[in-house]
């Protein structure tokens, strides 16, 4: 019995640090903590995947941006005509950043705010700046690169 347990614990705890490879099978005895337990670790194992389209370039305001909570990213115009992406997985604590607004970008969860040109932080209490995106902009269309 007592291995039955310990083959269940290192399951789970591989299932814990798997990041987006993990099987169905594999994040079925996680069901309770889903919702930050893949996110506290690696911001980096989150990003999205190259090729998806995103939006069109009229879509992101300038001075502002869009939050795209299905792909993890965050879509920004600092100035017209200039278009960045970061990743929307808070440096804090591992939440998905909620919006953007007067410049920053803004995590629900301990209001973290982050600069719309590089990511940095702008106010805490994160520490690490969010991790740069690569979008491709042609045309008016915008995709993951």
């Amino acid at each position: 019995m007592i291995a039955g347990v310990g083959a269940g614990g290192l399951a789970l705890a591989i299932s814990a640090c798997g990041g987006s490879a993990e099987t169905p099978a594999a994040t079925a005895p996680d069901a309770g903590g889903q919702s930050s337990a893949p996110q506290s670790g690696s911001p980096q194992s989150s990003a999205p995947q190259a090729g998806g389209a995103l939006a069109k370039t009229a879509d992101i305001p300038v001075g502002g941006g869009t939050v795209f909570k299905d792909q993890k990213v965050v879509v920004t115009q600092p100035t017209a005509g200039e278009f960045k992406a970061f990743s929307a997985i808070c440096t804090h604590k591992g939440c998905p950043v909620g919006s953007v607004a007067d410049g920053a970008i803004v995590c629900p969860c301990h209001g973290s705010k982050f600069n719309i040109a590089d990511g940095s932080v702008a106010d805490g209490p994160a520490d690490k700046p969010l991790a740069a995106q690569q979008i491709k902009v042609e045309g008016d269309q915008i995709t993951l690169a």
